[in-house]
C-alpha cells in the first residue's frame, strides 16, 4: 500500500474516532437546564459540544421558552465551529420561520459573516493569500446578505459593521476585475479587456480600481487601433489618476500585470477589514434567560400599588427593597 494510500486510512480513521466521541446528552436534563448547559459551551468556546445541545434543546422542546433564542445562538455556534453551510442554513431557517422577530437583524449579519469567511479555509486565513484572485461567488453573496440587513433594517446594531465589510467586498470584486481584465489582455483578447475595463469604471466608482479600469480600456482600444476611445481613456486617466502605475512622465506605459499588488491598495482603502476578516462576530447582548429575569422583575416592580413603589435611581434602593420588591424597606 502506497504512502498516499495510509495517509487516507489514517485520515479517515481519525475523523471516526472524532465522530464516535461525539458528546451525548442527558434525556432527563430539563429545558432550562439544556439551555444553562449551552451557555456554558458557548462561554467556554466549546462549539462543538454548543451545537450538540442546542440542537438537542430545539428537537425536544420545539415550542419551549427557550426555542427562539436556542436557534439563534446555534446560528453562532455553526459559525464559530467553522461550519459555514450550517450556519448559513439556520439562518435561513430562522429567517424564514421568524420574518418579524426583533432579533431576525442578526440571522441576516451571521448568514453575511458565513459567506464572507465560506472560501477562506482554516490556512487561508493565516496566510497573506491574494483573495482578489479567487473565486469571487462568496463575496458577491456575502455582499447582497449584508445588504438586505442594511436595507431591511438600516438602524441595526451590526448595520456598521456590514456596511464596512461591503467597502471591503466591493473593492475585492473590483480588484478581481481588474485581474480578469489583464488575464485577457495576456491572452490577447484585447476587446474583451477594453469593455472589462469599461464595467469596472461603470459599476465600481469611487474603488482604487477605477484607474486599473481605465488602464485597461486604453491598452485594449489602442491595441484593437481603436484610437479616439483609447485618448478619450487617457485623458480621463491623466486628469484623475497622474500618479497611476500605467502613466510614467504622463505618458501611458502599461504593463500587462499591474505595476502594484492590488492587495496593498485594497488593505489601505478597507481601514483594516482584512485584519478583521476572521473577527468572531458578537453573540446577543443578553440571553433569552437574562432578558426574562429582567422582564419577571419589572412586571413585579409595575404591579406594586403606586402608593408603595418606592421612588429613585436603581443604585439607590436597599437589599431588602429590592429582594422583596420593595414591599419591605
Amino acid at each position: 500500500m502506497s504512502l498516499k494510500h495510509l495517509l487516507l486510512v489514517g485520515a479517515l480513521a481519525l475523523l471516526a474516532a472524532c465522530s464516535s466521541n461525539a458528546p451525548v446528552i442527558d434525556e432527563s436534563l430539563s429545558e432550562s437546564e439544556l439551555y444553562r448547559k449551552a451557555q456554558v459551551d458557548l462561554d467556554a468556546k466549546n462549539y462543538g459540544a454548543a451545537v450538540e445541545t442546542l440542537r438537542a434543546l430545539e428537537a425536544r422542546y420545539p415550542f419551549g421558552r427557550y426555542a427562539d433564542q436556542a436557534q439563534l445562538e446555534l446560528i453562532y455556534a455553526y459559525y464559530q465551529n467553522v461550519e459555514a453551510e450550517a450556519a448559513t442554513a439556520s439562518a435561513d431557517r430562522f429567517i424564514r420561520l421568524h420574518p418579524t422577530h426583533p432579533n431576525v437583524d442578526y440571522a441576516y449579519y451571521i448568514r453575511g459573516l458565513a459567506s464572507f469567511n465560506r472560501d477562506r479555509g482554516i490556512i487561508e486565513r493565516f496566510l497573506p493569500l491574494d483573495m482578489t484572485r479567487r473565486d469571487p461567488g462568496a463575496a458577491r453573496d456575502s455582499f447582497n446578505d449584508f445588504a438586505q440587513l442594511i436595507n431591511r433594517y438600516p438602524n441595526s446594531q451590526y448595520a456598521p459593521d456590514a456596511r464596512a465589510r461591503m467597502v471591503y467586498l466591493r473593492n475585492l470584486l473590483a480588484a478581481y476585475d481588474v485581474n480578469v481584465g489583464h488575464y485577457y489582455l495576456k491572452r490577447g483578447a484585447y476587446l474583451a479587456a477594453a469593455n472589462r475595463g469599461r464595467y469596472i469604471v461603470e459599476n465600481f466608482q469611487q474603488t482604487p480600481a477605477v484607474g486599473d479600469g481605465l488602464a485597461l480600456m486604453v491598452a485594449g482600444y489602442d491595441r484593437l487601433a481603436m484610437y479616439d476611445l483609447a485618448e478619450s481613456a487617457l485623458q480621463t486617466l491623466q486628469q484623475n489618476y497622474p500618479e497611476h502605475p500605467a502613466l510614467v512622465d504622463g505618458k501611458f506605459k502599461h504593463h500587462v500585470e499591474p505595476a502594484q499588488a492590488e492587495m496593498d491598495w485594497l488593505e489601505a482603502t478597507s481601514v483594516g477589514m482584512i485584519d478583521a476578516v476572521t473577527a468572531p462576530p458578537p453573540r446577543m447582548a443578553k440571553t433569552q434567560m437574562e432578558r426574562e429575569m429582567d422582564r419577571q422583575y419589572q412586571n413585579a416592580v409595575d404591579a406594586l400599588p403606586r402608593e408603595i413603589r418606592v421612588g429613585g435611581q436603581e443604585a439607590h434602593r436597599s437589599f431588602w427593597n429590592k429582594l422583596t420588591f420593595g414591599l419591605i424597606d
